[in-house]
């Protein structure tokens, strides 16, 4: 039996209000596109009423799977967990906090093809002027230690083909790299503007030190990872 062309996986942390809204928005555009998907959620220990909201949509659409943790374990761990039980040859990640537009996935999708990965670039964020000058410190700071060019490594917003990230460990915060960890596995990555639209329910889960102090600490860490990662491909079996 083959598996679905798509999986979208999505981290859910305390997002009970946009879960009704953007489970609506992603089937509307899954639809659309006319081809076999699954939507995986994956509740990261959420403390108040996330489960019940993913209990609810997926009554009736055979498309939706959740995944439960026992507890909090972080975005990275929730995106490797989906990644990991996606079974679709293309894997899109989003945040669930309804300020990635689902809208943009066919976006995404058309610059695929000739590549292995495709990030979105919020050219036009709609956060606070704080939020935005910490995203912007963290992009300079990766890009320049790291000699990359990625606008936005932060956005959510992302598509792959399966091979470019069916291999990768996401340790805590590595989410955050996953462009990085990519190239340093020999693929090739390109961005794509995408809407941005502002948070209406709920709020972050990261403050400014939070975010300064896992992007100051984990850029080395990357660093070191991408000079002595192994790349290898097998060329038959014999």
């Amino acid at each position: 039996m083959t598996g679905p062309a798509y999986s979208i996986v999505v981290p859910v942390y305390n997002e009970e209000d946009n879960v009704p809204k953007l489970t609506k928005e992603i089937t509307d555009v899954m639809s659309l596109l006319g081809k076999p998907y699954e939507l995986i959620y994956v509740d990261d220990g959420s403390k108040d009423g996330s489960l019940e909201a993913l209990k609810t949509v997926r009554k009736g659409n055979a498309n939706i799977r959740v995944l439960v943790f026992e507890k909090n374990c972080g975005q990275s761990a929730a995106l490797e967990a989906g990644i990991r039980n996606s079974r679709g040859e293309v894997i899109i990640t989003l945040d669930a906090d309804l300020q990635n537009d689902p809208a943009d996935i066919p976006l995404l999708l058309e610059a695929l093809p000739p590549v292995d990965a495709v990030v979105g670039w919020r050219a036009s964020r709609q956060d606070s002027l704080n939020k935005k000058m910490t995203s912007r410190t963290g992009n300079f700071l990766r890009n320049f230690i790291l000699r990359e060019k990625i606008h936005d490594t932060g956005c959510s917003l992302k598509a792959f083909k399966r091979h470019a990230v069916e291999r990768l460990k996401l340790f805590r915060g590595m989410h955050r790299f996953l462009p990085a960890l990519v190239e340093a596995e020999g693929y090739s990555v390109v961005e794509v503007k995408v809407n941005h639209r502002p948070r209406v329910h709920g709020k972050t889960k990261y403050g400014f030190f939070d975010r300064f102090r896992a992007t100051a600490s984990d850029v080395f860490a990357v660093l070191w990872m991408k000079r002595r990662v192994s790349r290898y491909r097998i060329r038959e079996e014999i």
